[in-house]
């Protein structure tokens, strides 16, 4: 998503500074002030083209802004993220980032509740947890989103689980 006449969101500009910092080598750099939102959950994702390249949030925030959510965000997907190595300065050219920005968790009874064009969704059961934005490509059911989430918290398909949705507002770099 870009604001009017291509100039980027503030929050993509924040993200893609502290992961450029990290990537040079800046450790402690402070991010430039943009302002300062109220605390507010997100996702941080990096993308190589169609591939992801990294992607970390929280469910609830653990900042006292949005600002400061996507700056710890944006630096954990650059470099904390389990599945990949941390991100080199030689692919920064070719990362791009997104945001998505959470509304407050509610319950979803059941897969009839849920809509992955409209809702992420969050699978639990006792202490594990597992998490799908919406709108993802190849994601066109519940259903496909529940074993998803299922999968990667290592939830068996037959186990009782609670489920729970959020929307997104998602910014984008173009």
């Amino acid at each position: 998503m870009v604001t009017q006449h291509g100039v980027r969101h503030p929050l993509l500009v924040l993200a893609r500074g502290v992961i450029a910092a990290q990537a040079r080598g800046e450790t402690g750099a402070t991010p430039p002030p943009i302002g300062r939102s109220p605390p507010q959950a997100c996702f941080v994702s990096l993308h190589a083209g169609s591939r992801l390249r990294g992607c970390i949030g929280t469910l609830r925030p653990s900042k006292q802004s949005l600002e400061e959510e996507v700056a710890a965000n944006a630096l954990a997907a650059a470099t904390r993220d389990p599945r990949f190595a941390p991100l080199g300065l030689d692919e920064l050219p070719q990362i791009q980032v997104s945001i998505d920005v959470l509304s407050q968790l509610e319950p979803a009874g059941s897969e009839r509740d849920l809509d992955p064009d409209q809702y992420g969704v969050v699978v639990r059961q006792g202490d594990r947890c597992g998490v799908l934005l919406p709108r993802l490509e190849g994601i066109r059911t519940p259903v496909q989103q529940i074993a998803i989430c299922r999968k990667k918290a290592g939830i068996p398909a037959d186990s009782e689980v609670t489920l729970e949705r959020f929307t997104v507002l998602r910014l984008e770099e173009a």
